[in-house]
């Protein structure tokens, strides 16, 4: 399949066995719990499916005189080889593709077909005038939002372009573990580029409502990712577990020679620190580093240096706020006074309540670098912890058994509790495979929501069945990057067919 992809392409998703694919995402037991039974696939066997994107369109709509929406569409390509005859595949568009534009664009949308190049064309045009196109030709299916990026990938198959394979980074990134793989996916140094911008674009907007700061993050962080990440590697295969979908970030060689020395984790892992989590703790990071303060000095050091000095210079001066969620006013004090073990913890979803633990090796600092707080008043006693709080009462800081407990006044409560009575994280049947980690970072997290939208999309879900699935994620520094291990029920393929279903 990758052959018909234009060596010019941002990026390239490829699964070589749908039915395989597909199957893979029912074997689980959250697809067991929630469907009464899944749909056949066996008229997919052996059919290969690829996904190119050739750009973005950025558009912006009005939705008030102050306010607008940034919407980001990505011009792709979805090529199938059925290996059926041209009649079953001209079947395949005319029926089930027709019925799913129709859902999609509006049971009115047009639809106009006429012979060329060889093939049959399909183009769609919805009332609003948004467009779809399919192309026939043989056993292969080509479907799209870009009559444009078709005819690129025809042009590539009749040899009058380059295809991806020309790029020597993207074939060997794809023989690695090849057979394994259910699917594969490769954003290009020239997808990086444009997804950079949507990436800052979008943080600006979830960091800030404030003008002046969205316009900072969304010039300064595509810098920074465009100056330091090459390419990106994405695969999935099947485990005991779920789906492990693994990310890897390949980076210049500068940077991962930086993250090679300082982001790495230490030798020992402490289990008695998830002792303070509620056993119903919604997600938890838990940062092994070997030197915090190192780590933090040399995330700094990349960011400032890969972007123009006037940037890198108010990152600097403002990086010490940037633990303020949790009552830290001064970062590079706080993290030059905890020990190597640093939990983050959110009890909802939003974020909204939150702490972090640390292991305390110098008290004093930490206190200096909580400004909020007033440690000269006196302390709460609460069994054997002392609790301050701030004046507004929102924030607390528990200091308990070399300890500190650091964040809303409510979550730290909740956090004490646990403690005492035993209902923490360590007995959460997932606690095993968090403590056994030793990459540098490991998040568990829940999904209140996507099981049974893909259920639905899968199978026949069963009426009233409701689940909330976990996830396991590990993030490591390699010689060549980071990369970042996602293993849940469903994966990142149940996540696309998940968005492909809305």
């Amino acid at each position: 399949m990758r052959n018909y992809a234009p060596s010019d392409a941002i990026a390239y998703l490829e699964t070589k066995d749908l039915s395989q694919a597909l199957n893979a995402l029912t074997e689980n037991k959250a697809f067991q719990e929630l469907a009464k039974n899944k749909t056949d696939f066996s008229a997919l066997e052996d059919v290969q499916v690829a996904v190119i994107v050739t750009d973005f369109e950025t558009s912006e709509k009005q939705v008030t005189d102050d306010d607008s929406i940034l919407n980001f569409k990505p011009h792709f390509v979805a090529v199938a080889e059925t290996h059926a005859w041209q009649w079953q595949t001209l079947s395949l568009v005319e029926n089930q593709i027709n019925n799913f534009v129709r859902e999609t664009y509006g049971a009115d949308a047009k639809l106009e077909t006429s012979d060329k190049n060889g093939g049959k064309w399909f183009v769609w045009t919805a009332k609003d005038g948004r467009k779809v196109f399919a192309f026939v030709q043989n056993s292969q299916i080509y479907f799209g939002n870009d009559a444009n990026a078709i005819e690129k990938c025809l042009a590539v198959k009749r040899g009058e372009a380059d295809s991806l394979t020309k790029n020597e980074n993207f074939i060997r990134a794809y023989s690695v573990n090849g057979e394994k793989n259910l699917a594969f996916g490769y954003i290009s140094p020239l997808g990086i580029a444009q997804i950079a911008g949507i990436i800052g674009v979008s943080t600006a907007i979830k960091t800030t409502e404030e003008s002046e700061g969205r316009s900072f993050i969304a010039r300064v962080l595509p810098q920074i990712l465009q100056n330091t990440t090459k390419e990106i590697v994405w695969t999935a295969q099947k485990s005991e577990q779920g789906i492990e979908d693994i990310f890897f970030v390949s980076l210049t060689a500068e940077v991962s020679s930086i993250f090679k020395e300082t982001l790495t984790s230490t030798a020992e892992t402490k289990t008695n620190t998830a002792e303070f989590l509620p056993s119903d703790i919604f997600s938890v990071t838990r940062y092994g580093l070997k030197n915090p303060l190192i780590a933090w000095r040399s995330l700094l050091l990349v960011t400032a240096k890969n972007t123009d000095a006037v940037s890198g210079n108010l990152l600097i001066q403002f990086s010490g706020s940037l633990l303020e969620p949790y009552g830290v006013s001064d970062a590079e004090t706080f993290l030059g006074a905890v020990n190597s073990e640093i939990f983050t913890a959110r009890f909802d979803a939003e974020g909204e309540n939150s702490v972090a633990i640390v292991g305390i090796k110098d008290a004093e600092k930490i206190k200096k670098s909580i400004a909020e707080i007033n440690f000269k008043s006196q302390p709460q006693k609460q069994e054997n912890a002392e609790i301050w709080k701030s004046d507004d009462g929102e924030k607390a800081a528990a200091f308990v058994e070399n300890i500190l407990v650091l964040g809303d006044a409510e979550s730290v409560f909740k956090s004490l509790r646990a403690k005492q009575t035993g209902q923490n994280f360590t007995k959460n049947l997932y606690f095993q495979n968090f403590a056994e980690s030793r990459a540098v970072a490991v998040t568990f997290a829940k999904d209140a929501d996507s099981a049974e939208k893909i259920v639905k999309i899968l199978g026949t879900p069963k009426e009233n069945a409701n689940i909330v699935t976990n996830y396991l994620t590990e993030t490591r520094s390699t010689e060549k990057g980071i990369e970042r291990k996602i293993t849940s029920p469903f994966g990142l393929f149940g996540t696309i067919l998940e968005k492909i279903g809305q």
